[in-house]
This record gives C-alpha cells, sequence and structure tokens, in this order.
C-alpha cells in the first residue's frame, strides 16, 4: 500500500507551516507523502516586507530556500506555477520553467494527490479606490518591496541634486 499523498500548493505562512508540520508528523513517520508546491524559490514573512522596502533588512538573511526547508522536515518541494486542477483525476496541472541561457517554452508537469490543500494567500486591496491603482506601492511580494526600496533610493539621489 502506498503511502496518502498530500499536496499543499502555495508556500506562504500557511502552506509552509502546514507542509512542516505535516513533513515532521506524517511524512517522517512514511504515513504520508508531502509536497508542497510554489512558483518561488524561497519565502519571505509577508509581515518583514516593509522593512526590505525600507532598506532596514536583509532579505537573503530572512528568506527561507524551499528546497532545503524540505528536505530538513521531510517533505518535498516542486518549483512550478499552478495553472490546472482535474479533479476527477485527481491531480493538478503545473507550469515549469526550463532553466537555460536560451529560451525554451514552459513544460507542464500534472502531480497526482489524495488530499489536496489550495494555500494561495492574498493580496492587497485598494477597494476601486480612485489613484490607488496608480500611485500606491503595494506590498504584497518581495519584488514589489525590492521595487519601493529603489524608488525610494532613487528619490532621495534626486533630491540630493
Amino acid at each position: 500500500m502506498t503511502a496518502h499523498r498530500i499536496v499543499i500548493v502555495g508556500g506562504g505562512a500557511g502552506g509552509l507551516e502546514l507542509a512542516t508540520q505535516l513533513g515532521e508528523t506524517l511524512g517522517k513517520s512514511g504515513q504520508a507523502h508531502i509536497t508542497l508546491v510554489d512558483q518561488k524559490l524561497t519565502h519571505i514573512w509577508k509581515p518583514l516586507l516593509h522593512e526590505i522596502a525600507a532598506g532596514t533588512l536583509n532579505p537573503h538573511a530572512e528568506e527561507t530556500n524551499y528546497f532545503s526547508h524540505a528536505a530538513a522536515h521531510h517533505y518535498h518541494f516542486v518549483l512550478g506555477t499552478f495553472v490546472d486542477l482535474d479533479r476527477k483525476a485527481k491531480e493538478i496541472v503545473l507550469e515549469t520553467d526550463y532553466f537555460s541561457k536560451k529560451a525554451q517554452p514552459k513544460q507542464k508537469k500534472h502531480i497526482s494527490y489524495d488530499t489536496l490543500v489550495l494555500a494561495l494567500g492574498s493580496t492587497s486591496n485598494d477597494f476601486n479606490t480612485e489613484g490607488v491603482a496608480q500611485y500606491c506601492h503595494f506590498l504584497d511580494s518581495r519584488q514589489q518591496a525590492d521595487v519601493f526600496q529603489q524608488d525610494l533610493l532613487h528619490l532621495y539621489l534626486n533630491a540630493q541634486n
């Protein structure tokens, strides 16, 4: 008999914590095969993004590498973007990048599950307030925090002239 397959899509605070706890219990004992899927290689706790944006926190010191974390906590990590769900076949479809200097088409990967958890997280809501989308910086991702930090630095440098 094979181990129960638990797939968690989304490696944010909720998905990462769930994968860790299930890995330490069911994964470690062999009762389940735990797989965490995310489209990024690393995770940074969202409440720290404002410190990265302000330049007061080194993001490399705070980020969790999914591959090393998975190895330490008895679960598997798959890098890919969730694109489809086949509930009848009990499988998800991911798009994965081919990592090469030459442009390659995205590849499809199918992962079967017995239990599926969608931990896709959230994003900021502007509530359709006029001007917010146009003039606001949102802090939902590391990339957005980095852009804010660069914009802040450039504004500071321009003010020095």
